[in-house]
């Protein structure tokens, strides 16, 4: 009777055998869930493969490549089209002035997102303080290109508002688009206005984290207006502000759009006058689409990668000082 007992038990035993210690548990009910689970994100996994890893992958193989699209192969060159960038004096150009935009846009940008979310915060009516972040966060959800054709208008020298501002004031009137020195602060004037509404919305998300029991024990210390704001609220939010600082740089560093479409686009010679609004980003453009060295702009792109890799690491490095995480 045990003899029987012990042989119908080992057959139930052994199908144990031989399995990872993972697999215990694992039915069929939880292999069909991971399946479905593993079927709906295919679909996005596919357009990531598509649309983005693939070409990125792509690009990486042809920077080092002397690649033609007409031709049906193409040749292993190494660094010759990294060497041949370095000898570019419009590449060298190009990088200063995406150093010039980034310098002056993202201060600017997080300066006045930052104060335009303090200002909302203020607003006591809900109702007004909700349709006054709408007013601020609308330039940000405007298509870039139909908005940077109004701003051609604003800052046409002849009949423009921005020179009929500067009239009634009494001040000298100025090219704007047209002039090699006021070009690109144009379009920078454009790109704060269009991106300011994304990051004040982003600091009103951490202001309203703020512990109100912190800020009224500051207040019942005497810490009040600008020393509260000094030794409270910019501790208290330094992550979010870390992080509107880098998704500003990564943003200003890859603008296109409005450089293109302000400067004259196909058809005005976009970048000018005399390159002085040609940043990276838009040289990559030209250098692809205009003249079919996908090659070199395979380069650029890599150096412009490198470029954003080692400004968000360099900030990375500064936060770790600076970012009061709670």
């Amino acid at each position: 009777m045990t003899n029987q007992s012990v042989s119908a038990e080992t057959p139930k035993s052994a199908s144990h055998l031989g399995r990872p210690a993972w697999f215990h548990g694992f039915d069929r009910v939880s292999l069909k869930e991971a399946l479905l689970g593993y079927g709906l994100l295919l679909p996005s996994l596919l357009v990531f493969l598509v649309f983005y890893y693939g070409p990125a992958m792509f690009l990486l193989y042809i920077a080092f490549f002397h690649w033609n699209i007409f031709a049906s192969h193409s040749t292993f060159v190494g660094l010759h089209n990294f060497v041949e960038l370095a000898q570019q004096p419009i590449f060298w150009q190009s990088l200063v002035n995406t150093a010039y935009y980034v310098v002056l846009v993202v201060p600017v940008t997080t300066l006045l997102a930052l104060g335009l979310a303090l200002l909302l915060r203020e607003l006591p009516n809900l109702r007004a303080g909700g349709l006054s972040q709408a007013l601020v966060f609308l330039p940000h959800v405007t298509p870039v290109v139909a908005t940077s054709i109004i701003w051609t208008w604003i800052f046409d020298p002849n009949f423009g508002l921005a020179n009929a501002v500067l009239r009634i004031l009494h001040l000298p009137q100025l090219g704007w688009l047209s002039s090699v020195h006021w070009a690109l602060p144009s379009v920078m004037i454009y790109t704060v206005w269009h991106s300011v509404g994304l990051y004040a919305v982003l600091f009103l998300a951490g202001l309203s984290t703020l512990p109100k029991q912190v800020l009224e024990a500051a207040q019942t210390d005497g810490a009040r207006g600008w020393l509260s704001f000094r030794r409270i609220v910019l501790p208290l939010i330094s992550p979010m502000t870390f992080f509107v600082i880098v998704l500003a740089t990564i943003n200003t560093m890859q603008t296109f759009s409005q450089i293109y479409t302000l400067t004259g686009g196909p058809h005005g010679g976009a970048g000018g006058p005399a390159f002085s609004t040609t940043t990276d980003s838009l040289l990559i453009y030209q250098t692809a689409f205009l003249y079919l060295h996908f090659s070199l702009a395979s380069a650029m792109s890599l150096v412009l990668f490198v470029l954003i890799l080692g400004m968000t690491l360099l900030q990375k490095l500064i936060a770790d000082r600076m970012v009061f995480y709670r």
